[in-house]
């Protein structure tokens, strides 16, 4: 998959460097060099925010799973059903929520470079985005599998003594970043480096023959953009994150995902 992807977007950079009439990008040009710096991190940053997606998603579920056991009268004795429907619910919510702030920068950074600076420093910020992707995608799904498949070794092949010995709760903990690693995080960079790719080259005729720093004015649109997002996103979804070892009184009373979120039963009742 990321090799597709990587062919996918360098098809997607020379078309862009066509339409936009950039010519030869000499990396020891500043602009240029500037780009492939702030292009190498981006994947990092967008991977980053993922892996944290992961984390506040799985904490709620816990946190919804902690209060049904707390109110639910028969549940620890398996004498009542779970409400799975929240559960749900919440994952859905969360899958919508926390892709926001990286769908904004995946979609706006080649803007803010292309608008503010220039082509070619779009161009260099390209191709850092798509040799650190790459990079950083393989190794994702490489160590991923393998923090996985160690555990699933050691459990069912009884290797390195087994389950419930130090090397055992070591490799859980290694599956729990490992999963997040090849099953979310990784494979969510080739979704970011052909979409900056082909918002790249749905921009090329706005920015077609700039030089640098011609139009600088248009690029704070953007950033002004970014920079909304990221304070609405920590206001209404980051701010307020739980802990998932707080007493089970404060989980009960501040469970806004369990209070909140709009289940297919509960939607049913109202219409």
């Amino acid at each position: 998959a990321i090799g597709s992807a990587v062919l996918t977007s360098l098809s997607l950079l020379t078309a862009f460097k066509d339409k936009a009439q950039v010519g030869v990008a000499d990396i020891g040009d500043p602009v240029v060099l500037s780009g492939v710096l702030f292009g190498a991190m981006l994947p990092f940053l967008f991977a980053a925010l993922t892996m944290l997606s992961v984390q506040k998603a799985a904490g709620a579920i816990i946190i919804e799973v902690r209060r049904q056991f707390a109110t639910i009268d028969g549940l620890r004795e398996g004498t009542a059903e779970a409400d799975s429907d929240r559960c749900v619910a919440i994952s859905t919510q969360s899958s919508v929520e926390e892709m926001i702030l990286p769908g904004v920068y995946a979609v706006l950074s080649p803007l803010m470079a292309g608008l503010l600076i220039g082509p070619k420093c779009l161009t260099g910020m390209l191709g850092g985005a798509i040799a650190s992707g790459m990079m950083l995608a393989i190794m994702m799904a490489n160590a991923g599998g393998a923090w996985d498949n160690s555990k699933k070794y050691i459990e069912i092949e009884g290797a390195c003594g087994g389950k419930g010995t130090t090397t055992h709760k070591a490799c859980v903990v290694g599956d729990t970043v490992g999963d997040p690693f090849k099953d979310t995080s990784g494979p969510s960079l080739n979704i970011l480096i052909k979409l900056m790719s082909m918002v790249s080259l749905t921009a090329a005729p706005i920015i077609r023959g700039w030089q640098d720093w011609q139009f600088w004015y248009w690029g704070l649109l953007p950033i002004g953009l970014c920079v909304i997002a990221t304070i609405l996103v920590h206001h209404y979804y980051w701010k307020n994150t739980q802990d998932i070892a707080a007493p089970i009184d404060d989980v009960i009373k501040d469970a806004p995902l369990a209070k909140d979120v709009e289940t297919p039963a509960a939607e049913e009742e109202t219409s």
